[in-house]
C-alpha cells in the first residue's frame, strides 16, 4: 500500500507540523488557566494536536531520512535532529503521562520534564525556520487533498484522543485516575497529606505567627489588620486544589470569607480587583465579585495549615489552578485596576 496516497504534500507537512507545535505550545500554557470544566476544550484540544503532530513526524523524519546520514550532516541539519529529538521526547513523555508513567527526577517528575521538553521547542524551531522556512504558499498546491487530508487527521486525533480513556480504564493504569485537565488525584481529604509544591523558588522560611499580621488596605474605608487569633474559622468549602505539577487534591478548608473580611473594610465603588499578597512577595488578583466566593483557609480538614501549604493563611480560590492559590498571605489589597507587576512577582518572589 502506498502511503503516500493518504498523507499531505511535503510542504504541506512541513507547515501542518508548525501549525500542530504553535497549537501545542499555546494550548500548553492555556492549561495553567484551566480551572473549571468549561474550559476543558483546552486540554482536549492540546491533546488532539499532539496526536497529528505524532502522525506527520514520521513521515517528515521518514521523507528526509537520506538528508541525516552521517556524510552529510551540517550545522543545520544537526539542529533540525535536535528539533526532531526534542519533539519526539516531549511527545513520548505526554503519552507516558497519560497513561499514568512516572519518573523520579529528585524534586521534579514526568511531567515536568514533558514541560520542559515542550519549553525547548521555539527556540529549536524558530533557529530552524532561520535555515528552512518556505512561504506558506507552497504549501497550497494541493489544496483541496490536503484540505481533506488534514480533515482525516484531526478526526483521527479527536477519535485517539477518546479511545485513550477507555483504554486506561481498561488496563487500570495510574492515568485511569485523572481529571479532566491531566491531574492525578494526590492525597484528598488527608489533612495536610497532600504534596507540597511551590512556584518556581517561593519557599519562605516559616512564618512567626506572634508576629504575622493580615493587613486589609487599598480602595476601602475602614483599613484592617488583624492577629492570626482575630482570624475567625466559621467559614468552609469543599475546593479541589488542582496543581499546574500535575496532581489535584480535594479537601474541606475551613478559615474566613473573604466578602466578609471586604464588608467589614467597606470596599470603595471604584474597586474592581482584589490582591492577595504573600510574605514572599508572590501575589495574585482577582475580579471582586469573584473574591467575594474565596476563603483564607487556616485549616484542611479540620488540621491547622502545615508551613509547606501557607500556614498561616492560604487563598482557597474554587476554579484556579494551584498557582493562583496564593499561601502564606499577609495582605488583602483591593485595587481599582490590575497590577500588570504581579505577572513578573510570581516568578521572581522566591529569589
Amino acid at each position: 500500500m502506498d502511503l503516500r496516497r493518504y498523507t499531505p504534500s511535503p510542504r504541506a507537512v512541513d507547515w501542518g507540523l508548525f501549525v500542530a507545535v504553535t497549537a501545542l505550545l499555546a494550548t500548553g500554557v492555556a492549561t495553567m488557566f484551566t480551572g473549571t470544566p468549561d474550559t476543558a476544550w483546552v486540554i482536549d484540544l492540546h491533546a488532539i494536536a499532539g496526536v497529528v503532530l505524532v502522525c506527520l513526524l514520521p513521515v517528515k523524519l521518514w521523507r528526509v531520512r537520506h538528508r541525516v546520514t552521517p556524510d552529510r550532516m551540517t550545522a543545520p541539519r544537526v539542529l533540525s535532529l535536535l528539533l526532531a529529538l526534542d519533539a519526539t521526547a516531549a511527545l513520548v513523555t505526554g503519552v507516558w503521562w497519560i497513561f499514568g508513567g512516572t519518573l523520579d527526577l529528585g524534586p521534579w517528575g514526568l511531567f515536568h520534564l514533558h514541560v520542559g521538553l515542550g519549553l525547548l521547542v521555539p527556540p529549536l524551531l524558530l533557529w530552524h525556520l532561520r535555515y528552512r522556512f518556505h512561504s506558506p504558499a507552497t504549501a497550497t498546491r494541493h489544496g483541496r487533498r490536503d484540505a481533506i487530508r488534514y480533515a482525516g487527521l484531526v478526526t483521527t486525533g479527536a477519535i485517539v484522543w477518546r479511545l485513550q480513556r477507555p483504554l486506561n480504564d481498561a488496563l487500570a493504569t495510574a492515568g485511569a485516575d485523572r481529571r479532566y485537565t491531566g491531574s492525578r488525584e494526590e492525597g484528598t481529604g488527608d489533612g495536610n497529606r497532600f504534596p507540597v509544591t511551590s512556584w518556581v523558588a517561593d519557599d519562605p522560611d516559616p512564618v512567626d505567627a506572634s508576629e504575622w499580621r493580615l493587613g486589609l488596605t487599598g480602595r476601602v474605608d475602614n483599613p484592617q489588620s488583624f492577629t492570626l487569633a482575630d482570624i475567625p474559622t466559621d467559614a468552609a468549602e469543599d475546593a479541589i486544589l488542582d496543581c499546574t505539577s500535575g496532581w489535584y487534591s480535594g479537601h474541606e478548608w475551613q478559615g474566613v470569607a473573604v466578602c466578609d473580611l471586604l464588608d467589614a473594610a467597606v470596599v470603595d465603588e471604584s474597586a474592581a480587583w482584589v490582591q492577595f499578597r504573600s510574605v514572599t512577595g508572590y501575589r495574585w488578583s482577582l475580579p471582586v465579585d469573584e473574591a467575594r466566593s474565596a476563603v483564607l483557609a487556616t485549616h484542611v480538614d479540620g488540621e491547622r495549615l502545615s508551613h509547606g501549604h501557607g500556614f498561616p493563611l492560604r487563598l482557597v480560590a474554587p476554579g484556579r489552578r494551584g498557582f493562583q492559590w496564593v499561601k502564606w498571605v499577609e495582605e488583602v489589597r483591593v485595587t481599582d485596576r490590575r497590577e500588570l507587576g504581579e505577572w513578573v512577582a510570581i516568578f521572581v518572589s522566591g529569589l
